[in-house]
């Protein structure tokens, strides 16, 4: 059973459209690292601009839809949870906005050898934001088939985890003529882009126990 009516269909149209610019916010990200890591400071500085502009709207929606879920007292029970829920979802799209812009602002120095490592690593974490947003969306159709949907993020999260590790142990145990600040500043960039894909882990959490509740 549905959790809204005809009567909110306004509503739906804000929840599909914040969803989808947290869903194109990550394929912007994808491109933009592309972007960098090709040598193309302009096309980067483009997908950031892209990514700035879909996460105020983001924020936007995201203020209209907890407005009008007070002002019609649509799901008073639950509305505290997707408040929540719609605060962590939007952690997303803040922090493939952060990290790229610590990319353009930063410029790391990221050797040849390591550019497929980092392009697998932020296609692998971006892939959990991307598996979160179906199940969402199934959260308000057919909340009993949350489960099954968010299979895949917790595998992506703890692909990008294990591959991060990889890429950790490769930079400091077998780059010896790589300065340590060069490292160090390395892994501050991986912790960028694989804290998306807990920022997906945390959103599927939450709403596992949502989709269990409306269940029972």
């Amino acid at each position: 059973m549905a959790l809204f009516t005809r009567t909110t269909g306004l509503l739906i149209n804000k929840f599909d459209e914040f969803l989808d610019n947290v869903e194109v916010g990550l394929l912007v990200f994808r491109e933009g690292v592309k972007s960098y890591l090709h040598g193309d400071r302009e096309s980067l500085e483009r997908h950031l601009r892209k990514i700035e502009a879909l996460e105020e709207k983001a924020d936007k929606l995201q203020k209209e839809i907890e407005n009008d879920m007070i002002v019609h007292s649509i799901l008073p029970k639950d509305r505290v949870e997707v408040f929540r829920l719609l605060d962590r979802t939007d952690e997303i799209i803040d922090t493939t906005k952060h990290s790229l812009t610590e990319i353009y602002v930063e410029v790391p120095d990221i050797p040849d050898e390591l550019k497929d490592d980092f392009l697998r690593l932020v296609e692998v974490s971006a892939s959990a934001g991307d598996e979160l947003i179906p199940a969402i969306r199934t959260y308000f159709t057919t909340p009993y088939l949350v489960r099954d949907k968010l299979i895949k993020v917790y595998f992506f999260e703890d692909e990008t985890d294990k591959l991060s590790t990889e890429i950790k142990t490769k930079i400091f145990q077998r780059m010896p003529d790589l300065e340590l600040a060069k490292k160090a500043h390395l892994r501050y960039v991986l912790h960028h882009i694989e804290s998306i894909s807990d920022r997906a882990q945390d959103v599927a959490d939450l709403l596992t126990g949502m989709a269990i509740k409306v269940i029972l």
